[in-house]
């Protein structure tokens, strides 16, 4: 059974990317590379691999377990290692999560089903689902909260219920809707003090963190772990001036590489594209169904990097 512990499970989570080489085979050399710069900035305390900004739907369940391995390996001793598990039913997820055990993970965080997007769900089945992992792997369990208007999302009542099984941890709350933010927060503070709730907006981070949060899940501390730490620290310490000057930066590397709104449809692609020109990266490869970026897009966001004051290494 997990110890929950709220401080261990709050600070800042980057989600990260996955390099592909020209095959899309994995580039385990690079990805390593990658897991060690990131993780060797101060403030955080772990990195989430296999999620959506490591394309994980693009990723056979062995080459999800590999991932995890690579970064168990490179950086597993000093910072948690949490792995994604995307399945479609109860079977599949505790296998994934079974397999991320086995090779070095901490954690798993855990996304609904996809065809509930499509169908629904019972309320009933929703929280089955997360109780079918919880009872049959001894792994930690990060809850990974969907947008309110889609029919993945939990309802308070729901993420109430699953606060309370022994291995879930933390809440990445993602419902997007700000009207309910920090109500939901306290409630679920309320019920369950041990569980933290980690915000993965990236399009309102800071407003999200001061509504009530613990800390930060998100794609952009995959490219810009030093910003956002320090965006989290200042935010969760009251020191909103301070805050608010870094959120500037933030926002105009965002609108960069993002443009306005919800990361999604080809974000995190960009977010891999930027992260090539600017070094981070060795390639800007994407798995199919993805499709290199047009030109025009490339050459737009290197122009405003660069004005962000990027240091654009290649074009």
């Amino acid at each position: 059974m997990a110890t929950k512990s709220r401080a261990a499970w709050s600070g800042v989570f980057p989600a990260t990317l996955c390099p592909f080489t020209n095959d899309h085979d994995i580039d385990e050399e690079d990805l390593a590379r990658y897991l060690t710069w990131v993780a060797g900035h101060d403030g955080i305390k772990g990195v989430v691999v296999n999620g959506h900004t490591g394309e994980i739907t693009s990723l056979r369940n062995t080459e999800r377990a590999r991932v995890t391995a690579i970064a168990a390996q490179a950086v597993g001793d000093r910072v948690k290692i949490i792995s994604g598990v995307c399945a479609e039913g109860s079977h599949d997820a505790i296998g994934q999560a079974a397999a991320a055990k086995e090779a070095g993970a901490e954690a798993v965080l855990l996304m609904p089903p996809h065809h509930w997007l499509r169908f629904g769900r019972t309320s009933t089945t929703a929280v089955g689902y997360v109780r079918d992992v919880n009872d049959a792997v001894d792994i930690s369990i990060i809850l990974h909260q969907y947008p309110a208007w889609t029919k993945a999302s939990y309802s308070l009542a729901e993420m109430t219920e699953i606060a309370q099984l022994s291995n879930v941890v933390s809440i990445k709350m993602g419902t997007r809707d700000m009207a309910r933010h920090h109500y939901d927060y306290m409630s679920l503070k309320a019920s369950a003090p041990d569980v933290s709730i980690i915000t993965c907006h990236d399009e309102f981070l800071l407003a999200s963190l001061l509504e009530g949060a613990d800390g930060a899940l998100v794609g952009f501390a995959g490219y810009a772990p030093a910003l956002i730490c320090e965006l989290v620290a200042k935010a969760l310490e009251g020191d909103l001036a301070g805050a608010r000057a870094i959120r500037d930066r933030v926002d105009t590397l965002a609108r960069a590489i993002y443009a306005f709104g919800e990361p999604s449809a080809d974000a995190h692609q960009r977010m891999k594209m930027a992260a090539y020109l600017t070094g981070k990266l060795k390639s800007p490869v994407v798995r199919p169904p993805l499709r290199p970026l047009p030109e025009a897009s490339i050459a737009t966001m290197a122009e405003a990097l660069t004005h962000a004051g990027e240091d654009v290494k290649r074009r």
